[in-house]
């Protein structure tokens, strides 16, 4: 959901209620040093974007618990940018030039996160986007590194979202369920046109031959034409591209029995919050994630979400998983410039990040790599995973390793081709 809200003040600053009083923390603890100051930009109001706030101020209170950064306090100063781009650069300034931060993690949208991106450049500010998926943010670091090497990429690329669901449709769809054919249906986006280009590249070598390829305005409130004309296609399964939305296209589905599984990326539907969102409806809804409940990618995964679900009610969104590393990540990067937060050293060991977060191994790629400072993908590094809504619970069905359940349909999906082997 993208509503700007451009009527309500920018410069908001968010209030998070944090856990240091339950942890005793005195302030007096920290006057040796003055606090690290990181801002976080999210999206209040979105049901993915919203936990990117809530998961940083979660690991800030954490490493304060442990002394912080050699003494030193982290502060998480958050803003709401409403989901719009312009509202996004004027919370990125005044972090920047008023709030004096060292570092801004930012955005779940690609057209917010490339907004800031230039801000980044022309304020020397350590930028790291733990959400936004257009491959433009790396390629404009590798294309302009001197002027554009602040900003890294805290997601995978949208090229990499779409090879992982590959993977997957290989896997489960094609390998399980014998599945031939599929249409792409995406949210009109900038992260989405790599997304389907990839997805018209993969899809067929994956065992998914691509009937039709649909791109729908992200304000459409009616799905209905589409799916009738997807259903006249008759496709094995439906691969999606959506994150801007999530809700209505998931209830029609649902609503109208749209005898078609609904497989791919639903980026609202990464959070647990999403069945009370849809009433139910995502029922067998299957989606790339970063992680699951329950599903220990590494030893860190599943206290951070039993953390933030203590804290906050619901599991976090994939963008939240990413945002909770990122502040222990610009944290070792101080520790490791023993202090030093010159935008220049920062960008030096950010570079040099290798870290195990909660979803995987973190490292980014180089100068000379096409997706410069992006987040490297792969076996051994982050590769994320898939799960399906199943009776109100998020369950992993891929990779077979991390799995913690199978996949099961709803009644009304109709298989064309033969049952799970």
């Amino acid at each position: 959901m993208s509503n700007s809200n451009t009527g309500r003040n920018p410069y908001r600053v968010i209030r998070i209620g944090t856990t240091m009083a339950a942890l005793g923390l005195a302030v007096s603890a920290y006057a040796a040093g003055d606090p690290v100051k990181i801002g976080v930009i999210g999206e209040e109001s979105a049901v993915a974007g919203a936990s990117i706030t809530k998961a940083a101020q979660l690991a800030a209170d954490e490493i304060n618990a442990h002394g912080g950064v050699d003494g030193r306090p982290i502060q998480i100063i958050a803003y709401d940018d409403h989901s719009s781009a312009s509202d996004g650069v004027r919370a990125f300034q005044r972090a920047a030039t008023q709030d004096k931060v060292v570092a801004v993690i930012g955005s779940y949208i690609s057209e917010v996160a490339l907004a800031m991106e230039p801000w980044s450049a022309r304020l020397k500010m350590p930028f790291i986007t733990p959400g936004a998926a257009s491959n433009d943010i790396s390629k404009q670091v590798h294309d302009d590194y001197d002027h554009y090497k602040y900003t890294f990429h805290g997601w995978m690329t949208s090229a990499f979202i779409a090879q992982s669901i590959c993977d997957f449709s290989h896997d489960v769809l094609v390998g399980q369920f014998k599945m031939k054919t599929t249409v792409v249906m995406s949210e009109d986006a900038a992260w989405t046109k790599p997304l389907d280009e990839r997805f018209l590249e993969c899809l067929p070598k994956a065992g998914l031959k691509v009937l039709d390829h649909i791109r729908f305005n992200p304000d459409t409130t009616d799905f209905t034409p589409i799916y009738n004309q997807i259903e006249s296609k008759h496709p094995d399964t439906i691969t999606t591209g959506i994150s801007h939305v999530g809700v209505q296209p998931t209830v029609q589905w649902h609503d109208q029995q749209v005898p078609i599984p609904l497989a791919g990326q639903s980026s609202q539907a990464t959070t647990t919050s999403f069945w009370k969102d849809t009433n139910g409806a995502t029922e067998g809804v299957i989606t790339a994630s970063a992680a699951a409940p329950g599903v220990a990618i590494t030893p860190k995964t599943v206290p951070f979400v039993d953390a933030y679900t203590k804290q906050f009610g619901v599991s976090p969104a994939y963008c939240g998983f990413t945002s909770y590393d990122l502040v222990y990540i610009l944290a070792d990067a101080i520790r490791r410039n023993k202090g030093a937060t010159d935008p220049d050293k920062m960008v030096d060991a950010l570079e040099k990040t290798d870290y195990i977060g909660t979803i995987g191994r973190w490292q980014f790629y180089g100068r000379n790599d096409p997706f410069t400072h992006a987040l490297k993908y792969g076996p051994g590094y982050i590769t994320g995973i898939d799960l399906q809504w199943q009776d109100g619970k998020q369950v992993a069905i891929w990779p077979k390793a991390l799995a913690n359940g199978t996949v099961k349909f709803p009644s009304f999906i109709k298989l064309q081709q033969a049952s799970a082997n």
